[in-house]
Formats: C-alpha cells, structure tokens, sequence
C-alpha cells in the first residue's frame, strides 16, 4: 500500500549547526518526489529522516496519518535503494531479491512466486543465479531495486541512486526507475544533485539551500519560472543579464544597456516600480540575426556544433558573456568575431529583484508557499 508523506516543521541539528530549518512538505500519494539541491543542502539528511535514520530535534512526520518520528526504522514497511547498491555479495541474484521476504517469514511458494515476479519486472529473471560480481553497475542497481520493492513497501527512498553509473547507463535507469515506479504506483522520496535526472523522472521537485526549500513545483513550473536566482541558475542553464526596469505611460519595459527595450505585460502589480533588475535569459530563449542592427549588440567568441543545435559563445559590449542554443542551420556556422544582435522571447524570460531574492513576473508557482501558509 503507498502512503502519503507529510512532514510539519522538520528540524535537524548536529550540535549547534542547524541542517534542516523548519521544512514543511506534503508528497502525495504514488508522487515521484525529489529532493534536488548541491553537496551539502541537506536533502540527504531529511531523507534518513523519513527512513528513521537520523534523530528529529524538532517537527513531525506522518505517513498517512500515522505520527513515525519514535517507530523504529524496520517497522516503517520502507523500501531503501542506495548509491553503492547494497547487495549482497555471497548471495545470488534470486536470494538478495528473495532476502526481505524470508526475513518476514513469508512462506516458501509466496517467495518463490513474488521473487519471480520481480525479477521478471525488473528484465533480470536471465541473471537470477549469478553472483553480484558478474554483473554490470546497471544490473546491479535493478536488483537492488528489485529486493526494496518485492516487500511491497508504502514508501520508497532512494538516495542518488545512479551516481555511480556511468553518463549513459545513468539515461537509461532512470527510464527504467521511472517506468517501474509508474507502474508500481508507489510513494517514492528521490534524492540527487543531478538537474536533468530530477527534470526526466519528477512528479514534483523540492530545490534545497542550506536546509532550506527554495522551490516546490513541478519540473515545468521550477524551468520556466524560478521563483529565485539561485533555483534559475541551478536548475539548467543561463544568462544573468543586468537591466533596468522602466515604468512610464502604463507601460513596464526592460531596458537593456544597449538600448533594446522590451515591454512586459506579466510584471507583478506591486513590482511596477523603475529599478534596477537581473534578467535571466536561458540560452534557448534568445533570437540571433546577422541582418538587422536591433537588439543587444554581441560579438561571437567561439561556438560548438552539436547537430540539432550550435552553441555560440558571445560577449556583449558590457564585458558580459552569453551563451546561445540555436537550431542548426544547413548552410553555415557564424564565424568566430562576427557582428551580431540579440533579441529575447520575452514571454519566456524572467526577472529578478537586482539582489536575486525573488522573481517578479505573475506567472510563479511554488508549493512550498503555499505548504507554509497552511
């Protein structure tokens, strides 16, 4: 059975450092939900939380409606997959799946029957006699998946996973893990540092900094609208471009140092006041024309030819360097030291307050205000 996760007011302290400070969250039940953020953020430590793992100095923790902060870790019915596998080495395939099942006493043909059936789930009923030993990091990671999922846990953690696979293999589990867990339906916590293995397998994603929720919300609404500028650098890659924000004659303008103005409609009633602001222009948001003179004036430094797209490597007049996605053209790549201007799809763009705190457009959502609101 899954369950859904509820944790109000989550503290974790180690002496007199705090890690986790006063986090809130609602992962809903059979959510695909990850904790993403840098070394150190703390998402690891409120996984082990969840698990039963580390002490709770302050805050409760709930599946379904049942408070676990004092159940003992091997009676919260958890599955745990994590980065070093944690497979058995002396057993076989078929035992480390069938492990969890002989630890409850589950009769002799529910293993038997249950082990089957996930090893087949997991495409590795060929492997199920050979030794940990003998298989790839990709294999080893579906059996590991395998063994916390055949006790038919309400939740389950995993803590990054696929850190230890290599670029490709990585690509492909987290397909598999994602599939799986589609298909399984169960509450999974996620934890990783890796943006794009967030974005391929997330219902949901909570950005953490220093013990802090950032962003909660969907991988969509956390791409297209930041609602900081550290979760808008994090989270893929940008441009921080410094402007100003102009109001005059009921219009609100981003002026760039060039001169190019562009009007946006979506500015936060209460944020229409002329200042200075960042503007973050993800690489794919910009247009660049070799013909006309209108936008921001670049001069090409380098670029890379990757098929589909080229990326082109500017600097504006300011000193400020641009990167650029483009759709190949077929006939040439602008040359190294080329004139060019830029002009921005401005319903794509955000701005920020000059110091980062907080994204000014209307169009932000995160969950994690509204969770602290409640």
């Amino acid at each position: 059975m899954s369950v859904n996760i509820k944790i109000k007011n989550a503290v974790k302290r180690y002496g007199t450092n705090t890690v986790i400070s006063d986090i809130s969250l609602d992962i809903k039940e059979g959510e695909f939900f990850t904790l993403l953020g840098p070394s150190g953020c703390g998402k690891t430590t409120l996984l082990r939380m969840i698990a039963g793992f580390n002490t709770i100095e302050g805050g409760d923790f709930f599946f379904n409606d049942k408070r676990i902060n004092a159940i003992d870790p091997s009676k919260r019915n958890i599955g745990m997959v994590f980065q070093n596998y944690a497979i058995f080495p002396h057993l076989t395939v078929k035992q480390n799946v069938a492990f969890g099942l002989k630890n409850r006493k589950y009769s002799k043909e529910n293993i038997e029957r249950e082990t089957l059936k996930f090893l087949e789930l997991m495409q590795i009923e060929q492997y199920k006699d050979r030794m940990p030993d003998k298989l790839s990091g990709g294999q080893q990671q579906r059996v590991a998946l395998a063994r916390s999922l055949v006790i038919q846990p309400d939740v389950l953690l995993m803590d990054e996973p696929l850190s230890n696979l290599d670029a490709k293999l990585r690509v492909e589990m987290r397909s598999v893990i994602k599939e799986i867990q589609n298909r399984v339906g169960i509450t999974t916590v996620y934890v990783t540092h890796d943006q794009e293995e967030a974005m391929a397998v997330s219902d949901r994603i909570a950005v953490m900094k220093d013990g802090v929720i950032q962003h909660l919300g969907t991988p969509k609404d956390i791409y297209q609208r930041p609602t900081n500028l550290f979760v808008s650098t994090f989270i893929g890659r940008t441009n921080l471009i410094e402007a100003k924000l102009v109001c005059e004659n009921n219009k609100t303008i981003v002026e760039f140092s060039s001169g190019y103005r562009v009007e946006m409609k979506n500015v936060l009633e209460t944020e229409k006041q002329s200042r200075n602001i960042t503007v973050s222009v993800r690489p794919e948001e910009f247009t660049i024309s070799t013909e006309t003179k209108e936008g921001i004036k670049a001069v090409v430094d380098s670029s890379i030819f990757l098929g589909l797209n080229t990326h082109y490597f500017v600097h504006l007049s300011t000193g400020e360097k641009v990167e650029i996605i483009q759709e190949s053209k077929i006939d040439s790549i602008i040359p190294v030291s080329s004139e060019i201007y830029l002009t921005v799809k401005e319903e794509k763009i955000n701005l920020f307050t000059e110091d980062g705190t907080r994204n000014i457009l209307q169009d932000v959502r995160n969950d994690n205000e509204l969770s602290v609101g409640e």
